[in-house]
């Protein structure tokens, strides 16, 4: 029995690791990072394409079905800072594993849903899995890989993120062509299985503050970006402009009681202490311009190659993807360069690409050539996987590496900020330019970028916080870990 313990106190005792993983550990790790942010950022995009048929199946009008992508957005944005605080509390493992595994099964739950109350709250508590899984998701790289990969671990990490951003109505029309909509809920269960399963040995045990969590801190929180999303949600509603201004008033009255009172606390939820280093804040500003100008575009451009152009959702489909590939060839590269390169220049470069790609559509004349569309999207392709892979190891290696949950938590919350405005800037220019609405609001996400650029080249990155000691982590992942 003596021997027994001693061999398990050997095999869950701390292991000190100076500068990320060993592969294949290292691998694995990365395997189970990118499934989970995989079903985590395309469940949005697959459901809003799904959207009228769930709504005609549930038989409920399409202002009620809307609360299935609501109560799934609404869930991740109240939680992503206090379960990226729970992160450096309890350790990022167990917040990952445990927000995938309450994913998987309210996945599970969504395909089971036969009515629109019991598919809103599995929507909720799916959305509570992937805040868990978003939150710590660019912490957990950085601890995964070594502070001369840093930039390679984000590079794919982005490209993860991109590919399925722009890459989600292509896969849930493909579905939906030969399967019901449930199955898109269905394939996260087997997926997430296989990302559980390898993420409880590969994953790794990282120190625990032992702090508590501010409950008044969550609950404000909450108000301020759950009323935020919402009145931005509510001012891209034909007609409803005057209640989402209302919405987004009371969201900023909160928040200024939310910022006053985390400015008197020494370890704040929001992590306004990394939000008063420049070179962050400008990091997120650029983050939220580039996220918002590619809304803009994957929700404005389809429109206007169907409406306007005459195109079937087919070709509408194949006329867009060369951004997402183009994304995915340059973003690992564009993460390794940023090891090598001041990653702010090349961000730089990539946000005046992607904005001119944009603005060149807005010239492409009334009978565009498949050639004509193709290059330009790959043009933005380019410029945006040029930008988010140094960018967001910025965000990081401007972070010290014990606030890295507080820096995971805010770039996930800054893009979900950019979609969110990307979405209102359509819906306005729908509702203003008519006809035109399409080039409108294409113009405006190239004014966008144009905008993130500018402010791209106010950073200087100086020295970078990831030149601190590496925390000791755990390599062997222990039993009660999960």
């Amino acid at each position: 029995m003596q021997i027994a313990i001693k061999m398990r106190e050997q095999n869950t005792a701390p292991h000190p690791m100076t500068d990320g993983l060993p592969n294949p550990q290292r691998c694995f790790a990365f395997i189970t990072i990118s499934i989970a942010i995989t079903m985590a950022v395309l469940d949005s995009s697959l459901v809003s394409v799904a959207l009228p048929t769930i709504g005609h199946d549930l038989s409920v009008s399409p202002a009620q079905a809307i609360w299935v992508i609501n109560a799934y957005q609404l869930a991740i944005t109240v939680l992503l800072l206090p379960l990226a605080v729970l992160g450096d509390i309890i350790g990022y493992k167990r917040i990952y594993w445990w927000g995938l595994a309450v994913f998987a099964a309210a996945s599970l739950a969504c395909a089971n849903a036969h009515t629109l109350p019991v598919l809103t709250l599995a929507r909720v508590v799916q959305g509570v899995g992937a805040a868990g899984i978003m939150s710590v998701n660019i912490a957990l790289v950085r601890i995964i890989y070594p502070k001369s990969m840093l930039g390679v671990g984000v590079g794919y990490a982005s490209l993860v993120v991109a590919v399925s951003s722009a890459a989600g109505p292509s896969i849930a029309s493909a579905i939906l062509s030969v399967a019901h909509w449930q199955w898109l809920f269905l394939v996260n269960v087997p997926l997430g299985l296989v990302a559980l399963a390898i993420g409880a040995r590969s994953l790794p045990i990282t120190p625990t503050s032992g702090k508590r969590l501010n409950l008044l801190s969550a609950f404000l929180n909450a108000v301020t970006f759950g009323l935020l999303i919402s009145g931005l949600a509510t001012l891209s509603n034909a007609g409803s402009a005057q209640r989402g201004i209302e919405v987004i008033g009371a969201a900023l009255a909160v928040g200024v009681v939310f910022i006053r009172r985390e400015n008197r606390l020494a370890e704040p939820m929001l992590p306004i202490d990394l939000l008063r280093m420049r070179v962050f804040s400008l990091s997120m500003v650029t983050s939220i311009c580039s996220f918002a100008a590619q809304t803009i575009a994957f929700v404005a451009l389809p429109f206007y190659f169907e409406q306007t152009l005459g195109h079937s959702e087919t070709q509408t489909g194949l006329l867009m993807t060369p951004w997402p590939v183009v994304t995915a060839l340059i973003a690992p590269l564009a993460g390794r360069l940023s090891d090598r390169m001041p990653a702010e220049r090349i961000s730089c470069v990539g946000l005046v690409l992607l904005g001119t790609g944009l603005g060149s559509l807005c010239w492409i004349g009334h009978a565009p050539s498949p050639l004509d569309i193709g290059w330009r999207l790959a043009l933005c392709g380019l410029g945006f996987g040029l930008f988010q892979s140094p960018n967001n190891r910025v965000i990081m290696g401007s972070a010290p590496r014990a606030r890295s949950a507080g820096a995971s938590g805010l770039q996930s919350m800054g893009r979900l900020l950019g979609q969110s405005i990307g979405a209102v800037v359509v819906a306005l220019a729908f509702g203003f330019a008519h006809e035109r609405a399409a080039i409108v609001a294409t113009s405006i996400g190239s004014l966008l970028a144009l905008f993130g650029a500018g402010a791209s080249l106010f950073r200087k990155t100086g020295a970078r916080p990831e030149n601190e000691p590496t925390s000791t982590i755990v390599s062997q992942p222990a039993v009660s870990d999960r």
